[in-house]
């Protein structure tokens, strides 16, 4: 993790991004602001990860889950661990959708 000033608050910058986020009117300019904001790999690899919660979810087994997205079973198993143990984002995302868990 990044060494910052004590003077920083993680949690105010993370709130300033999250009033960011929410200001944006559609899904065209919050993908904008997500191709601006992070890189390829990093969007990849969110992008990988919000993949694998509906299978995870469904309680497809991590092994299919792996041959149908070619995730990695270590991003799998990382993913479900916050899915059951998380901050509930997953949960929340997943109820909206109408997949519920």
């Amino acid at each position: 993790m990044k060494q910052r000033p004590h003077e920083v608050d993680v949690d105010d910058a993370l709130d300033e991004l999250i009033d960011a986020m929410r200001s944006l009117r559609d899904a065209g300019e919050l993908r904008a602001f997500l191709e601006d904001l992070c890189t390829p790999a990093e969007l990849e690899a969110m992008s990988d990860r919000w993949k694998v919660v509906p299978l995870l979810a469904e309680g497809v087994p991590y092994r299919e889950i792996h041959e149908r997205t070619l995730v990695s079973v270590t991003t799998i198993g990382r993913v479900a661990r916050t899915l059951e143990r998380g901050a509930g984002g997953y949960v929340a995302a997943l109820r909206r959708r109408g997949r519920t868990r």
